[in-house]
């Protein structure tokens, strides 16, 4: 119960849902697991920040008419501020896991079960983004945050590069190119080295998104 009155609280403050989503999400809550969208394909867009991942996720679940999962830690530093500690960043994945289930639960209840093999959930963060930020500013990781990037499950990441010139945001702590590329191979030998398909988006705006179409597109196809 206490997981599921976090997971009604987060997409709360995600601005992300409307008052029916909300409704949708307390009934697949009453119901359990009997309604979970086991066909959904999850897509994650990751990378260094300032790369465009934001915008990219909406555009997707804009050009294929589906639901799509911002990045919790936005929401959660807007209220907290920046001066965050290391036992923050566990808070912040759990927050994002109890998003990400509750736009699954959404697209699960919205679409009758015969259609669920065309629903796509596109994904802003996971917890490799959860695992470098721990490691990158405190030099380790919570247990928690490993064994969920070994229990949960997608089906394509969408590589974010550097490429792009840095926006200057409140939220943003990297600056410098050289961070930045950095950050860059970090994510990219992840990536390299677990089992999930990858393609990196680069260019401008219009680029990203018409390579992104295009591989999501590649990847329903096979």
């Amino acid at each position: 119960m206490q997981d599921f009155l976090i997971l009604i609280w987060c997409l709360f403050v995600s601005c992300a849902a409307t008052w029916r989503d909300w409704f949708l999400v307390l009934v697949f809550g009453i119901f359990g697991s009997s309604m979970q969208a086991t066909a959904i394909k999850k897509i994650v867009i990751t990378g260094p920040e300032s790369t465009g991942k934001t915008s990219l996720c909406q555009q997707l679940a804009e050009h294929f008419h589906t639901e799509w999962c911002p990045e919790y830690a936005r929401e959660y530093l807007l209220k907290h501020g920046m001066n965050y500690s290391y036992d923050d960043l566990l808070t912040i994945a759990k927050g994002q896991i109890a998003l990400e289930e509750s736009q699954e639960s959404v697209i699960a209840i919205r679409r009758p079960a015969e259609k669920q093999h065309h629903s796509l959930l596109f994904i802003d963060t996971d917890m490799y983004v959860m695992k470098v930020w721990c490691e990158f500013v405190f030099g380790k990781c919570h247990p928690f945050i490993l064994e969920q990037i070994a229990k949960r499950k997608y089906d394509l990441y969408l590589f974010c590069g550097v490429d792009l010139p840095w926006v200057k945001d409140e939220l943003r702590e990297y600056p410098d190119l050289e961070t930045r590329e950095k950050l860059y191979h970090i994510y990219k030998n992840i990536l390299i080295n677990q089992p999930v398909p990858w393609v990196e988006i680069s260019g401008s705006y219009e680029e990203r998104l018409q390579k992104a179409i295009a591989a999501v597109s590649l990847h329903l196809k096979e």
